[in-house]
């Protein structure tokens, strides 16, 4: 009795072991090739062999933009590639209607659209951790096959505007085998079917505008296809530009008219600020060209700096017709001086001749004082001249007169002309591509 009833207590203890339910997520018994009855179909054949075309819709979620390159005239692109199909014979039962999602390791099995990317450079699938890849199949046969994709496709960039343009580049997919007589490919939902994250930015452009287009692309060895486009407008940032390129320019020419306000005598100093800005906006044509594809057109960004040099460079041939003009005026002032008789009426004429054309060109607080005594002093000596020799002095102070004014007026107006034309050329040049 003792026995009996520690076996009916052991037997009560192990009882429910036997009696669980059993595990759900092993009931299916059924392996997913012979649910989706993958053997019994060829599956290298496109849904509906032989009948009309299957339309494939397709939707698209760009993740980013990676990089945009000027120089080898492409973008980066990482985006979610969904297609949307109906074969029927992946149709199964099923009592819920829900849905089954399988990973890539399914998709070898069965037939997907061969889509590719018309004019991209490189491309692949993700495959962290595994490979970024989904098919799920509903119970009718509908199927969505999604994976996500990096792409580098060819963009070709308009940059006669530079840096002041705006670049319209797409991404086109198509079927490589399929013409449009055996797949329609489409958007699934029109322009809706694209959508973009809200965090995608560039350091150099604004993105504008994405949009969708459908076209027929057609082939002369194979026949039409169905290209699906995603168009994208960009628009640079100037910023940039004007801090790296545009101000520095505008310095530099700024710079060179600080000659202008130097003594034409201080060819130490002004010779050396003319060559140091011209050197310095070398420097920067160089360093933007540099970085820029080599287009055989003129940019934008030429047209300023180029124009920027060639004002640095007129500031120094304007100092080489002032001192070539001085030089002439010292000559003449020279003849004109040894025409004057012995007895003029002047003590000292050496003295004089001294005050006049010895003066410190470093000294620039008494200089125009200096200048308007020697002034005063050359007319007195050439009206002595005059009365000495009437007619010789008339052409000699004629000529002598008109050249001191024109050496000295070229500084004068130079202050005026120069800034007057760089500031009108900037006005032309921004109201015309800022548009």
């Amino acid at each position: 009795s003792f026995h009996k009833d520690l076996k009916d207590q052991d037997h009560t203890h192990i009882y429910p072991i036997f009696k669980r339910s059993p595990d759900v997520t092993k009931a299916w018994g059924t392996k997913s090739d012979t649910l989706l009855k993958l053997d019994e179909h060829d599956f290298t054949m496109r849904p509906g062999f032989g009948g009309p075309a299957v339309p494939v819709g397709v939707d698209v979620q760009v993740e980013s933009l990676d990089a945009i390159s000027e120089v080898d005239m492409d973008f980066t692109m990482t985006l979610y590639l969904r297609h949307y199909w109906k074969d029927e014979r992946l149709a199964f039962r099923s009592n819920t209607n829900h849905s089954m999602t399988f990973d890539g390791r399914i998709v070898k099995k069965i037939w997907v659209p061969d889509m590719f990317f018309v004019h991209s450079k490189k491309s692949f699938t993700h495959d962290t951790t595994t490979d970024n890849v989904m098919l799920r199949v509903y119970p009718d046969g509908k199927v969505l096959y999604s994976l996500r994709v990096t792409v580098t496709a060819m963009c070709s960039m308009d940059l006669s505007h530079f840096p002041l343009d705006t670049q319209t580049c797409s991404l086109e997919i198509e079927s490589y085998a399929y013409t449009d007589d055996d797949l329609m490919l489409y958007w699934k939902e029109g322009n809706r079917s694209l959508n973009t994250d809200e965090r995608i930015s560039l350091s150099q452009f604004l993105i504008q505008e994405f949009h969708t287009t459908t076209r027929l692309a057609f082939y002369s060895s194979t026949g039409w296809y169905n290209r699906l486009y995603i168009n994208f407008t960009l628009r640079r940032h100037i910023f940039f530009f004007l801090l790296q390129t545009y101000f520095p320019a505008t310095l530099m020419v700024m710079l060179s008219w600080v000659s202008f306000w130097i003594d034409r005598r201080a060819v130490p100093a002004r010779v050396p600020l003319g060559i140091t800005t011209v050197l310095t906006m070398s420097t920067i044509i160089t360093g933007v060209n540099a970085s820029m594809p080599r287009v055989s057109y003129i940019k934008a960004v030429d047209i300023y700096l180029w124009v920027s040099f060639v004002f640095v460079f007129l500031s120094v041939i304007e100092y080489a017709a002032v001192n070539y003009l001085s030089t002439l005026q010292e000559r003449k002032e020279r003849k004109q001086r040894e025409r004057l008789p012995c007895t003029c009426g002047v003590d000292h004429p050496g003295m004089m001749s001294a005050s006049y054309s010895e003066v410190d060109a470093n000294t620039t607080g008494n200089y125009g004082m200096r200048e308007e005594n020697g002034v005063k002093r050359e007319r007195m000596l050439v009206q002595l001249a005059m009365e000495s020799d009437q007619i010789t002095g008339h052409v000699g102070s004629t000529v002598y007169s008109s050249v001191w004014i024109d050496t000295h007026a070229i500084d004068k107006y130079s202050r005026v002309v120069f800034p007057g034309s760089y500031i009108l050329f900037n006005i032309i040049y921004w109201s015309i591509y800022s548009i």
